[in-house]
């Protein structure tokens, strides 16, 4: 901490915390996002931004070709709904693979990270009881250069952090796993400041991406998941939330 510039640390907070969502039971009837009608959102979803919509000044040819499903880069869909499968852990364990240094004798991960900083944390949780796992407790920490996992200790009741993660009224079914990518301040602040912040967000979408292609390599279903409170999250794994800020969740699940 000491590291840091306490105004940029400030600052960074306050602005985190203007995106963040307040889901909870007690203010469900006085607090919502915005006023627009369900048949007006789904008119801009899924738009491109033509930046000449008048003119037509695309390149001649044929439409650009997409992506072979065969290939290695071809996503699977977001799950919709998760019905209940599970993931074995060894399959766990392999679907975290990419996020290991890639060898011993370098920091250098498989994935990009400005000034090899990695300010992004990692925690696997089993979110189901009938999940076979290596402890009592029921979220680990990845340590990508040692390649192992860390148990977060009084995490064996997952019920606080399936509530925190889902909140009432979701309908997205039951993921038997969950992995949270966690901003670790320290890190993502004291060499790059401000821009730490864009960078620590930029290393998330590239670590979950990784996380998608390994699910279809292992015929898992996923889904980035943003609707939870930040705050509670934290509480329900007793990280300090001034320190520790989910960036994402991103939920696991086999199939039955």
């Amino acid at each position: 901490m000491k590291f840091l510039d306490p105004r940029v640390y400030e600052d960074t907070l306050e602005f985190h915390n203007k995106g963040n969502f307040t889901i909870h039971d007690c203010v469900k009837n006085i607090s919502r996002l915005h006023n627009l009608q369900s048949k007006l959102l789904a008119n801009l979803t899924g738009n491109e931004l033509q930046l000449y919509p008048d003119m037509d000044i695309t390149v001649d040819g044929p439409p650009l070709e997409v992506l072979d499903v065969t290939s290695q880069l071809h996503r699977e869909s977001s799950c919709d709904f998760f019905d209940g499968g599970a993931a074995t852990f060894e399959s766990i364990k392999k679907l975290i693979s990419p996020l290991l240094s890639k060898d011993k004798k370098t920091h250098k991960r498989g994935y990009p990270s400005a000034g090899a900083l990695y300010p992004v944390e990692v925690f696997i949780c089993s979110l189901s009881t009938s999940n076979i796992w290596p402890s009592r407790e029921k979220i680990l920490h990845l340590l990508p250069n040692s390649r192992k996992l860390e148990i977060l200790q009084d995490s064996h009741d997952i019920t606080p952090l399936i509530e925190a993660i889902l909140p009432t009224g979701n309908n997205i079914g039951n993921p038997s796993h969950a992995i949270i990518y966690m901003m670790y301040l320290p890190k993502t602040l004291f060499k790059y400041r401000y821009r730490g912040y864009r960078l620590a967000l930029m290393e998330t979408g590239s670590m979950y991406m990784l996380i998608d292609l390994q699910c279809k390599t292992l015929k898992l279903k996923t889904r980035q998941w943003s609707g939870y409170t930040d705050t509670m999250v934290c509480k329900a794994m007793g990280v300090n939330p001034t320190l520790f800020y989910p960036s994402c969740v991103q939920l696991i699940g086999g199939t039955k």
